[in-house]
């Protein structure tokens, strides 16, 4: 793994508690808070917040482990490195701040942010598949049993 890579895997793993932190802090707003349980459409986009941001930083992690053995270019290396994450922040921020208050009757215009995310990380994907399957494989393997590691 490539130091960018690795570098930015530990800033992710940093990042994670503040998910553990939103899932308690939606538990507390659950079980303490009647307004919040009166407003199903607020409750339907923090639910959605919270796991979408859990899910694309597990992603993340999860793509960081192939950028460096896709065979793309430094440029599109880079965007795929960072598409993931990037889509990790704009979609939670799109639900959580689009229903900033348990008074919200419809979302705001940061409920855009949700379908830029889901672009960004879209083209990451396709991005980072396309280079994976423009990696060779060397002929041979080196040993029964052993995966060949992939080259650029």
């Amino acid at each position: 793994m490539s130091s960018l890579s690795r570098r930015l895997a530990g800033i992710l793993l940093i990042v994670f508690p503040t998910v553990i932190y939103g899932g308690v802090t939606l538990l507390d707003e659950l079980v303490n808070d009647p307004s919040y349980q009166q407003n199903a459409l607020r409750q339907d986009l923090w639910r959605a917040g919270h796991a979408h941001a859990g899910v694309l930083l597990v992603l993340s992690l999860l793509a960081l482990r192939y950028v460096d053995e896709a065979n793309l270019g430094d440029r599109a290396r880079a965007f795929a490195r960072h598409a993931f994450p990037v889509s990790a922040i704009l979609l939670p921020t799109a639900f959580f701040g689009s229903m900033p208050t348990p008074s919200s009757a419809q979302p705001n215009p940061l409920i855009w942010l949700a379908p830029a995310g889901a672009v960004i990380l879209a083209a990451g994907m396709l991005t980072l598949g396309i280079g994976l399957v423009r990696a060779t494989r060397p002929a041979i393997d080196p040993a029964p049993g052993r995966h060949a590691p992939l080259t650029s």
